[in-house]
């Protein structure tokens, strides 16, 4: 949730009334808001650096409040005063009005074609005879940079541009042109400057820089001229500085670009609905006329108030309250959502306003009129029916199937059941009609237009946005995919698939095809033609021809798995080889996994393959094994330090000295044991196959003595001399033991690191920079050669090596040092990254 800071005096004299913090906090609460802290500048300077930078702050109280990131109305003070005012029925919900110039032709802004492959939508609009306070001026530029967090996307969506209209002149152009064509002087800069020398310039701006890498890769760059030639702005990076607004500014042009139309339309209205109350007509906006390259026009901003109907029952049985349609009405009025009562029933008439751009269904209403009756005065129901809560079917094996790819070594990712259309087509190699998709009829944003039909695009996302981290990223995921159906109510069904991706310097398609094989294996799925499973080659554009294969199961198709075609990969923003496998998993249920369940059903009579966790494990009787008696924690000790640095009991797989060691601990071993608990769990998922695991070359068990009159040996035995002897090789094994293991040097796991540090511009001094690296020193670290690597316009980056130990150093730690030489170091990424 976004978090608004007010001062605390400031709010208290708009709301004409002073509150107690506590009050106050209930005000917020009643509102639907929080009141998040209590704080001042000087206070959060002091936390944030200290108190010896806190000294000279402002003392003066703020109060930081939380915000639903959907209220794009409540991000500034006057939006929040003018809110909590209708609220408490001290001010009526202000009619907001677009009028036209009282002399002449609006503001135009004209559009040109060049704009269409870098930013192509623009609106506008003129804030007319505004009168400023340093409060008010503060809380204007406030807005914009909260818009542009929230809604605009860090201005890669929209980009708001602001202009004392008094120093330019229209018609405005709106056009792109080479960076290098592009000459003013930016905001708060005293000297001209190129697109070229901009970019450059601002890669060290701790607040722009953020944003350079919306266009910098662009051919051209977006900007906007007034009818003289003066720059305006080049968006989404800076406003020129000739047509800065201040205190003294009485006319602002306000142009949004995006690359979203709706979002920049939101953008505008919010813009100027906040502040058009300090205009000398209150509340009215003047309109500016946009002209599009085709030679369509429209006139912004909307300003638009729509009307939607609803049943006052539908908002009691709702909420779950008892109220008469007029009081439902006021309470919606409080909220800003002029309501009244049509007489036709129990109907109700809201009108909504342009500042509230979250209603967009009945249910927003519905949520409003809970909100202003109080959450807290809502009675108490005992609800009218019980069930006994069961796990679907196919949720419990969704689980399992989780728990053994995790198992695997692959990393669960969680990624949007929405997507756009361009993700599960244009990316894929495939045509949107032929993917079954079901669209959004009024998408907000081009972001989230269709129900996913794949999971594979949002993974490759996943992967594109942890390109960084260590090769290889093995991720999957198991969740709903959305498709066409004819046969059901609602046109379309939900369908269960389980995906997952292999990326690194090598394809991996038989690190995929042996997940399929082992997911085969735990759902007791034979590879076999017929009743079990097999796969055939086969053709898809999303994968490399000749390395795609079709998985079949029972002779039906259920999936495929291959290696990614390379023009998939360079439309995710991937660079490395990549192998995926996704399939349906709901064949793998014994019924439809839409049928419910009216009692608890085990899992084993709904599912026919049994997973492993499930299978009871016989325990011999004897405990004793060469580290000692495994039922003690000394045995347990003993174990855990010779796991330490292995995987299986001897070589490098799994035999019968693992099952066998696993059957004589008595039960799972605490999380205090780290080596020992892996080994176990690890070694449990074999359980189903221990009988084709190959023989143990050593006996680590003991054999445990059956004979129970041992102890009334009434003829004199030589036992005990036997029991004697044993007990002595057991020690001597022990000490031979411990003696090998104390003179075994520990593995120390190393790696090597090569590291790309990139200087700021073309006069970083690179000595300079290769001795601060060079100066990090770390145990575990070695610095190894390094050279220059020219990238581009006279600018090199330092490519250096290093080895470290795994235990030691981590590449985090690592980048975190170097870039503390922020004189010198623009960033650090990991060029390779191998085991030694």
């Amino acid at each position: 949730m976004p978090t608004v800071g007010v001062k605390r005096d400031l709010l208290f004299k708009a709301l004409g009334k002073t509150y107690t913090d506590e009050e106050f906090d209930e005000l917020c609460f009643e509102y639907g808001l929080e009141l998040d802290e209590i704080t001042s500048e000087k206070e959060i300077i002091s936390r944030e650096q200290g108190d010896s930078k806190a000294s000279g702050a402002s003392d003066v109280i703020l109060y930081k409040i939380d915000v639903p990131a959907n209220r794009y109305d409540l991000l500034c003070l006057e939006g929040l005063v003018r809110g909590l005012q209708v609220f408490k029925n001290k001010l009526e919900a202000p009619r907001y009005r677009r009028v036209s110039p009282l002399s002449g032709e609006p503001q135009k802004l004209i559009i040109t074609e060049e704009t269409v492959a870098v930013r192509p939508h623009a609106v506008a609009a003129v804030l007319r005879n505004i009168t400023f306070t340093q409060e008010r001026y503060d809380s204007f530029i406030e807005l914009q940079e909260k818009l542009h967090q929230n809604i605009c996307r860090k201005r890669s969506l929209v980009a708001i541009g602001t202009h004392d209209l008094d120093t330019v002149s229209g018609p405005f152009t709106y056009t792109a042109k080479p960076p290098a064509e592009i000459s003013f002087k930016p905001l708060n800069q005293t000297k001209e400057y190129t697109a070229t020398q901009l970019m450059s310039l601002y890669k060290t701006d701790s607040h722009l820089r953020h944003y350079l890498h919306i266009i910098e890769d662009k051919p051209l760059y977006p900007v906007i001229y007034d009818s003289n030639g003066i720059v305006l702005s080049m968006p989404p990076i800076i406003n020129g500085d000739h047509s800065k607004i201040t205190l003294k500014t009485k006319n602002v042009f306000v142009e949004c670009t995006a690359t979203d139309l709706t979002k920049a339309k939101i953008v505008l209205d919010m813009m100027v609905t906040m502040f058009s109350e300090y205009c000398s007509q209150p509340f009215t906006v003047e309109e500016a006329e946009v002209v599009y390259p085709d030679g369509k026009t429209c006139k912004y901003p909307e300003l638009a108030y729509r009307k939607e109907k609803l049943s006052s029952d539908f908002v009691n049985r709702k909420v779950g309250i008892n109220e008469s349609t007029e009081t439902i009405a006021r309470l919606l009025t409080k909220m800003c959502l002029r309501s009244e009562v049509t007489g036709v029933g129990d109907e109700i008439e809201v009108e909504i306003p342009p500042t509230r751009s979250d209603v967009i269904h009945a249910c927003d209403i519905m949520e409003d009129a809970a909100m202003a009756y109080g959450f807290n005065n809502i009675p108490y129901t005992t609800p009218r029916t019980y069930t006994v809560a069961n796990q679907f079917p196919l949720n419990k094996l969704t689980e399992l199937l989780r728990q053994d790819l995790a198992a695997a070594g692959f990393t669960e990712a969680l990624n949007f059941a929405l997507c756009s259309t361009e993700d599960i087509s244009d990316k894929l190699g495939k045509k949107i009609s032929e993917t079954r998709a079901v669209h959004i009829a009024n998408p907000k944003t081009v972001e989230f237009q269709v129900a996913r039909t794949t999971l594979l695009p949002g993974l490759l996302k996943t992967l594109a946005a942890n390109r960084k981290m260590p090769l290889p990223l093995k991720l999957f995921e198991i969740s709903d995919v959305v498709l066409k159906d004819d046969t059901k109510d609602v046109g379309a069904r939900n369908s269960r698939r389980f995906c997952a991706v292999y990326y690194n310097k090598s394809p991996g398609f038989e690190v995929i095809h042996g997940l399929l094989d082992r997911t085969m294996q735990l759902l007791e799925v034979k590879s076999q033609r017929g009743d079990g499973y097999h796969i055939q080659a086969a053709e898809d554009s999303t994968f490399f021809p000749g390395r795609c294969a079709e998985i079949f199961v029972g002779g039906k198709s259920v999936g495929r798995l291959g290696v990614l075609h390379p023009d998939v990969i360079t439309r995710f923003e991937l660079t490395m080889p990549c192998s995926a496998v996704e399939m349906d998993i709901e064949p793998f249920l014994g019924h439809p996994a839409e049928a419910t369940l009216t009692h608890d059903v085990p899992l084993h009579e709904v599912i026919k393959h049994h997973f492993p966790s499930q299978v009871p494990n016989s325990r011999p009787t004897s405990t004793k094994t060469v580290f000692g008696d495994v039922s003690s924690a000394a045995g347990l000790k003993a174990l855990d330090d010779f796991l330490a640095d292995k995987s299986y009991m001897e070589g490098f797989e799994a035999t019968q000295a693992d099952t066998t060691m696993f059957d004589a601990i008595p039960s799972a071993p605490s999380s205090t044991f780290s080596h020992l608990l892996r080994w176990y769990n690890h070694v449990k998922s074999f359980l189903r196959e221990r009988a084709n695991l190959p023989s143990a070359k050593t006996q680590f068990v003991l054999e445990e003595d059956d004979d129970d009159d041992d102890d009334m040996d009434l003829f004199g035995s030589d036992d005990e001399e036997d029991s004697a002897e044993v007990e002595k090789l057991k020690e001597q094994r022990l000490a031979e033991y411990a003696a090998k293991k104390s003179k075994k040097p520990a593995l120390i796991a190393k790696s090597s690191i090569l590291l790309d540090v990139k200087p700021w511009d073309d006069e970083t001094d690179m000595a300079k920079m290769e001795e601060c690296v060079r100066s990090v020193k770390m145990e575990g670290l070695l610095w190894g050669q390094s050279k220059m690597v020219p990238v581009g316009y006279g600018i090199k980056k330092l490519q250096i090596g290093c080895v470290v130990e795994d235990e030691k150093v981590g590449t985090d730690l690592l980048e975190e040092a170097i870039t503390a030489f922020e004189e010198y170091v623009q960033s650090v990424d990991v060029a390779a990254f191998n085991k030694i």
